[in-house]
């Protein structure tokens, strides 16, 4: 795996703390520590299942000329959360992001019956999505462009590593909105 790569994987890492939550997930305070623990296990899933996405599609972002330290890395990081969290923003808010979103909260409210809070699961529904589009735009979309054909996707391989991202994704969406709903940043 080449040093691009490795940089990366290690940017992701803090980008999605950043894009999720503006913080470090370090800085958080929870009732649950381990709520914490769990967040950081399934970061690490997920990296791990774009590691073998890098792999796959012989993953070559730019080549890195300067020295990059933990400093250099986390400014690399908070950068890249912020437009992808501008990017979700405006995803959310598109036609499309509207009609999706109207779907999950509709199935929400069908499941939970009379007993519904529709503004709780208006919410809900709302931040999961945007959560969902940060995760993808930092690690999907910016690897399908450092990538030259990622046609292998639509291989074996390929399909079972996209199962497995989108289950650890949404794993890391359900934890980080529990976080984000009963915890208090520093």
């Amino acid at each position: 795996m080449l040093k691009e790569s490795k940089l990366r994987v290690m940017e992701n890492f803090y980008s999605i703390d950043y894009a999720l939550f503006g913080k470090p997930v370090k800085n958080i305070d929870t009732c649950c520590p381990d709520t914490i623990r769990e967040f950081i296990t399934v970061k690490g899933a997920l990296l791990s299942v774009m590691v073998e996405m890098y792999k796959l599609l012989d993953h070559r972002p730019e080549t890195i000329t300067e020295k990059v330290d933990a400093n250099h890395l986390k400014q690399v990081a908070r950068e890249a959360a912020e437009i992808a969290r501008n990017n979700s923003k405006v995803l959310v808010a598109s036609h499309e992001g509207k009609e999706s979103v109207k779907e999950n909260m509709q199935a929400e409210i069908e499941a939970a019956g009379e007993a519904a809070d529709v503004n709780a699961i208006v919410e809900d529904t709302i931040r999961s999505k945007a959560y969902a589009l940060a995760i993808d735009n930092l690690l999907i979309a910016r690897t399908l462009n450092e990538c030259e054909d990622v046609s292998k996707m639509n291989d074996w391989e390929g399909l079972i590593l996209e199962d497995a991202y989108k289950i650890l994704r949404d794993s890391l969406v359900d934890v980080a909105s529990f976080i984000d709903e009963y915890a208090s940043i520093k």
